[in-house]
């Protein structure tokens, strides 16, 4: 029996890297042709979440952990922290920041939201309700006293009054979320905390709408392309887009590259066709034909950094945030 297994393991063996060779032809890609993105020094280590603009293409604000406020006044090519007095001893992190004009808020948890008529030269702190479901976790300037903010378990307001009162858009929450994010017209996704299934709400609607995921694997995050199609990660590296052609079919699962597949976290469309896919351990992907195919930008796969959002402010201004005060700024045009 022994003879005859030694005779078979160089068999096996042979039959197994054929096997590994076919299947796998994605576990290494190819390295992107050009190299848009330059690290930012932050004053910071905080872990970032959220950026955004006001009307001044240069003015921009980024948020974070440990209550980190930081200002650019050149685009984003360089930023300076800014303090605000909040007059307690709590460490807040904030989770997100929207601006419409010179008008902005901030959302943070615990409770807090700041706001600001003038482009951040000051900030006043808006009271929220003790009786509030959750805490904020998403803002969204919608025009002149005008904003919608969502809290971590899938409650939605809207305030048309500069924040003194807040408008109910959902009767129940979804309960404790992974992620949640909005559509260009409105709508919402968001995953369990635990990855097991998806809501969807949009407006009109008294409750979220609970679906099954999708494959068997947990789901990691969701949102929207630029025209409103879905898109999905899952644990494994497992990316998935709605079918354009029927609004609740999905696409073939794509696994872009199966040796990174552990930790593929957020993504982000830069034009219809251009979408960026980013992960843990400094792992960015690129594809050029709307996820048919991809790249890797090994030119930053040695930050030492998970790399958590990608924001694009339009297709020329674009951010890409990490832990440790990490952040990656677009440079198309230089590359």
């Amino acid at each position: 029996m022994h003879t005859r297994f030694q005779f078979l393991k160089p068999l096996i063996i042979g039959l197994v890297a054929i096997v590994l060779a076919s299947g796998c032809t994605k576990a290494f890609l190819g390295n992107t042709s050009s190299h848009p993105w330059e690290v930012v020094s932050l004053p910071t280590e905080a872990t970032l979440s959220d950026v955004a603009f006001t009307d001044d293409p240069n003015h921009g604000w980024l948020v974070g952990k440990d209550a980190a406020l930081l200002e650019t006044e050149d685009g984003g090519k360089t930023w300076e922290l800014r303090a605000v007095e909040l007059d307690d001893q709590q460490l807040y992190t904030f989770t997100s920041v929207s601006f419409s004009g010179s008008e902005g808020w901030v959302a943070g948890q615990p409770n807090i939201m700041l706001h600001t008529t003038d482009g951040g030269r000051s900030w006043s702190r808006i009271p929220l309700s003790e009786k509030l479901p959750g805490s904020p976790n998403t803002i969204l300037a919608l025009g002149k006293d005008q904003a919608e903010m969502t809290t971590d378990i899938g409650a939605i307001y809207q305030t048309k009054d500069g924040g003194r009162t807040w408008q109910a858009m959902v009767q129940e929450a979804v309960g404790v979320l992974r992620n949640i994010a909005r559509s260009p017209d409105g709508k919402y996704i968001a995953v369990s905390a635990r990855g097991n299934f998806y809501s969807t709400w949009e407006p009109g609607q008294d409750a979220w709408e609970q679906h099954n995921r999708t494959s068997s694997r947990r789901l990691q995050s969701m949102g929207y392309s630029p025209d409103g199609n879905l898109w999905l990660l899952a644990r494994g590296g497992m990316v998935q887009l709605s079918d354009p052609t029927e609004p609740d079919a999905w696409g073939e699962p794509i696994v872009p590259e199966f040796s990174t597949s552990w930790g593929l976290l957020d993504l982000a469309y830069r034009t219809p066709n251009e979408i960026w896919l980013a992960g843990g351990g400094g792992n960015l992907l690129y594809s050029d034909d709307g996820g048919e195919t991809w790249q890797k930008d090994r030119a930053v796969e040695d930050v030492p950094s998970n790399f958590y959002k990608i924001v694009f402010v339009n297709p020329n201004k674009g951010f890409i945030l990490g832990q440790g005060g990490t952040l990656l700024r677009y440079s198309g045009d230089n590359a």
